[in-house]
């Protein structure tokens, strides 16, 4: 057939599925029948299951775009512009940026032309063998998806990190300083720093000055400033992945979404079902957590689920938790608790109303939040003046914690 090409999806390194495009920038996704009938197959995704846990198997095509669990893969706005140029492909025709990016995404799901397939001619200029491999090793220095500079990063044997040369098997995550906020890195260590001294689940993490960093591409290099380097939590150290999946490929919701179409609600309905009451009490240890620091920007995708024995779904270690008031003088968070997203009304009836709507126990949810308020007050007047936070920072959450009520609640 003319104007066809195939990717095979694979789990684990293992074939599932395909994505094929057809003329007119059309994509459909199939499984393998292997994987259909395998009863004990690996999930490859929430999105895929029906209401009485089957897995689905049938799809409808979409056009220039991949379907939201694949278009969740690949990295957003500036950052896909980036490294949409340094690959020579349309930012906008996703099947072929999982082409060039799919040794490398998040979890364990991974793309490749299926039996070898070429680069087709109508994604872009025509390359000999040379150029494709060196456009692919430079898109897949900066795979992973965000809006931030961020990229797989490895650790040196003489000490620090560098960037691999092929952007692959990197076991750490390094996110650049922003080039229009100050102190951003420094926000979200302090951040991330708090949370898990008040007993939830953060990946290891540290501060790096960019010139430390080896393998930065030149236009990237001469950036100044403290990098942040976090553990990925999706590799092991033997080497291999463990799948995980962010609340947009959850719902099904594509990326300039994230901030629509899902709720407080939804997020915590999926993990009452899927998993169990440890991960709905880290889940409003996080909520109360990112209301108290006036972080506005947890969207659906700064949320994930991932599968340590490939078959559970377990709330993922905590990411991007940023004060994100010192910034921005945001009222509201990103996502909507229980009927408002306004941080001066998050009290206790926001959080009673949330668990009856879910269908938690009142006592499970509310006892949560009052120790997580009681944490945070017995470490947040220490540590604000020990984490690298810029002044300004502390002193706008110090303002804000006056205008959320549950603030003022302890046990």
């Amino acid at each position: 057939m003319a104007n066809v090409s195939v990717l095979e999806v694979l789990l684990y390194g293992e074939p599932v599925g395909t994505l094929t495009r057809v003329e007119g920038d059309r994509s459909l996704f199939a499984f393998n029948e292997a994987y259909i009938a395998d009863e004990n197959r690996p999930v490859l995704g929430l999105a895929f299951k029906d209401r009485f846990g089957e897995l689905l198997t049938e799809f409808r095509p979409c056009q220039a775009r991949v379907m939201p669990f694949f278009s969740n893969l690949l990295p957003e706005e500036r950052l896909r512009e980036y490294l949409a140029e340094r690959a020579g492909v349309d930012p906008e025709r996703e099947f072929f940026l999982l082409w060039v990016l799919g040794d490398d995404l998040p979890g364990a799901v991974t793309v490749r032309p299926a039996d070898g397939e070429d680069w087709p001619p109508e994604a872009g200029e025509p390359l000999d063998e040379d150029a494709v491999r060196a456009r692919e090793e430079r898109a897949l220095r900066f795979s992973l998806a965000g809006v931030q500079l961020k990229f797989s990063a490895v650790t040196r044997t003489s000490g620090g990190l560098t960037i691999p040369a092929k952007g692959v098997g990197g076991s750490w995550i390094v996110k650049l300083p922003s080039e229009k906020y100050d102190g951003v890195p420094e926000n979200e260590f302090s951040m991330m720093t708090l949370a898990r001294k008040m007993g939830m689940n953060v990946p290891a993490l540290e501060l790096i000055d960019v010139n430390e960093i080896g393998g930065l591409p030149q236009d990237v290099a001469a950036m100044k400033g403290q990098a942040l380097a976090i553990e990925r939590f999706d590799r092991l150290s033997d080497g291999s992945s463990v799948h995980i999946e962010d609340f947009a490929q959850v719902f099904g919701i594509y990326p300039q979404d994230k901030y629509k179409k899902a709720s407080m609600f939804n997020i915590a309905s999926v993990i009452a079902v899927e998993s169990d009451d440890a991960d709905i009490r880290e889940f409003i240890r996080r909520l109360v957590f990112n209301t108290l620091i006036g972080n506005a920007d947890m969207h659906i995708k700064n949320w994930s689920v991932y599968y340590p024995d490939r078959r559970i779904a377990r709330l993922a270690p905590a990411y991007d938790f940023v004060s994100t008031i010192a910034y921005l003088p945001d009222t509201e968070a990103a996502l909507t608790a229980g009927r408002t997203r306004r941080f001066d009304q998050f009290d206790e009836d926001e959080l009673v109303y949330l668990a009856d709507r879910v269908g938690l126990a009142r006592a499970l949810v509310l006892d949560t939040a009052r120790e997580t308020v009681e944490l945070f007050h017995q470490h947040w007047p220490e540590e604000k003046n020990n984490l690298p936070l810029y002044p300004d920072a502390v002193s706008k959450i110090d303002k804000h914690l006056k205008a959320v009520p549950l603030a003022g609640v302890s046990r």
